[in-house]
This record gives C-alpha cells, structure tokens and sequence, in this order.
C-alpha cells in the first residue's frame, strides 16, 4: 500500500498513550508494516529496556533510540509507534517530521496512570516514573514534554476511546486514499 500524501504514520506519545496498540490496529486497517521502536531497540540491545536503563543509563538508551528512529523512518509506507520520550529529542523529533505524518496520541495523566498500572498501585515502575507517587511523576513529566509533543502534525485524544476508534480518527485525517487501500 502506497499513499501519495503519507509517507509514514509515526506515532508519539507518552507511555500507556496508545501507541502499540493503535499501530496494530492502524496495521488490520491498512495492511502497512508497523514497526514498534521499542521492540526494535530491545532486540539491537539483547535486553529489556528497564535493563538498559539500569545498566548503561539513560544517556546510552537516547542515543540506541536515535540510531533506531533514523533508520526506521526512512523507509516509506510504515506504521511507526515511537518510544515515550523519543519525540522529546530533537534530533529524533525532526527526523520522524520529516519521515512521515506525526500523530500524538494524547491521554490525561489519570488515565496513563491507570493503564501503567492496570489498576493495581503495586504494579511494577517504568524506569522513567521510579519509586514513590507515580501519578505525580506522570504530570510532571507530561507538562516537561508538552512544548515538544505539540510540535506534532495532529493530535488525537485517546481517553475514551478504544484502539480501533483511534486507529479510525487517524485514517480520516490521513485522507480517504490511504484509508481505502
């Protein structure tokens, strides 16, 4: 499937945003390779991320996220969901600009906070939230990445609502030949 207008439908957000779960469902709708850069970075690491972080810090973790957004946004016709603070850098803000057609998927700080936990306050932490109040840390981080995130081509809210119906909202801004092939 080739579009014309999109060269690629890149995702951004933060984490428990959407993202994986809206490029599978990007994917079923339009049959585009979807490449999560997580997955990605966990597979040229040979480790979790949560084992990168612990081990070579943050700054190692960029710095593989870069080298992966790069090559992943310079193919055409892909799905891409992008890392939570990958957008947040940027050269990898730039470079996904420049690769495609930018969504941010949006969530308010209660909902990402209840799917990172599933409901459960005893849920392991991403390495980004620590230890201690996580819903706070979601807000801070969230009003830090704000400036950056806004920089995206398109929002789409996504408390509410359910992966296909975001999936669905993406597809009509992308316009009607994408959606239909």
């Amino acid at each position: 499937m080739q579009s014309d207008q999109v060269r690629n439908i890149i995702l951004v957000g933060f984490m428990a945003s959407g993202k994986s779960s809206v490029s599978r469902a990007l994917f079923r709708r339009c049959g585009w390779p979807r490449i999560d850069a997580d997955d990605e970075i966990v597979s040229r690491a040979g480790k979790p991320i949560a084992d990168i972080f612990r081990d070579s810090g943050e700054d190692a973790f960029r710095e593989l996220e870069r080298s992966v957004v790069s090559d992943i946004c310079g193919e055409r016709g892909r799905i891409i969901a992008a890392g939570g603070g990958s957008f947040i850098d940027d050269e990898n803000r730039q470079t996904m600009l420049d690769g495609g057609t930018v969504f941010y998927l949006s969530a308010s700080p209660e909902t990402i906070h209840r799917r990172v936990t599933r409901g459960n306050p005893n849920a392991p932490a991403r390495p980004l939230l620590g230890a201690g109040n996580s819903l706070e840390r979601i807000k801070e981080l969230l009003t830090q990445r704000r400036p950056a995130y806004s920089q995206a081509h398109h929002a789409v809210e996504t408390d509410g609502l359910t992966p296909d119906q975001v999936a669905e909202a993406i597809l009509k801004i992308c316009g009607p030949n994408l959606a239909q092939q």
